[in-house]
């Protein structure tokens, strides 16, 4: 989450902010009954081994994309911050706490998360899905809770720049689109949430990195 609070136009309700800024975007997809593999394009390079994470099975009343995020601290430093399920609120500043319900931090783990004020959302169930520390894979899917993205997934993967001592980070989701919006609706809200999040992280990693922090 962004360290200052969204403005109240960000709104799942015909959202005015710009697109202009996204670094990925989804192949379009016809209008299909049973859901396929869509494979998201990005204009950063990602390896192989890392896309294949952010291929998802995309429904015709579903949306997904994706944000690629550098950053210039070492992927080990990024990744002690993403892996941390019990406290997305430490860079996820839409959030102003986090409970878990269930588990200890392995995969299965639930947390309830607490949402600020000026959202269309006031707590989330989230169930840990994948948790890769050898690859840094972290996946969860939000499985209850009062907000309007039913059926969310989130898939976040760090690899290291292709120079320097950097990291990129991408997080891709799925999400249904809320009845009475459409999929440029949510996917410009949800791309905004998720830009915040990891512009958010950015700062964090690289201030924890402090002298030994390198181009991305």
């Amino acid at each position: 989450m962004p360290p200052t609070s969204p403005k109240s136009s960000v709104q799942i309700h015909r959202i005015n902010t710009t697109t202009s800024n996204m670094i990925c975007h989804k192949q379009t997809q016809p209008p299909t009954l049973l859901p396929r593999r869509v494979q998201l394009s990005c204009a950063s390079q990602v390896p192989d081994t890392v896309a294949r994470y952010h291929t998802h099975p995309v429904g015709p009343d579903q949306c997904c994309s994706a944000v690629v995020q550098p950053i210039a601290a070492p992927v080990s430093t990024v990744w002690s911050l993403v892996r941390r399920f019990d406290n997305p609120q430490a860079y996820k500043h839409f959030l102003k706490s986090c409970h878990v319900l269930v588990g200890d931090g392995d995969v299965g783990t639930l947390r309830e998360v607490h949402v600020i004020s000026g959202l269309p959302a006031e707590t989330s169930t989230e169930r840990l899905e994948i948790l890769d520390d050898e690859r840094h894979v972290l996946s969860f899917s939000v499985v209850g809770g009062e907000h309007r993205l039913a059926n969310y997934r989130s898939v976040t993967t760090l690899h290291p720049s292709s120079h320097g001592n950097g990291t990129v980070v991408v997080e891709s989701y799925l999400v249904d689109i809320p009845p009475g919006n459409t999929k440029e609706d949510t996917c410009v809200f949800v791309d905004t949430i998720v830009r915040c999040n990891l512009q958010s992280l950015a700062q964090m990693a690289e201030n924890l990195a402090g002298p030994n922090r390198s181009s991305s």
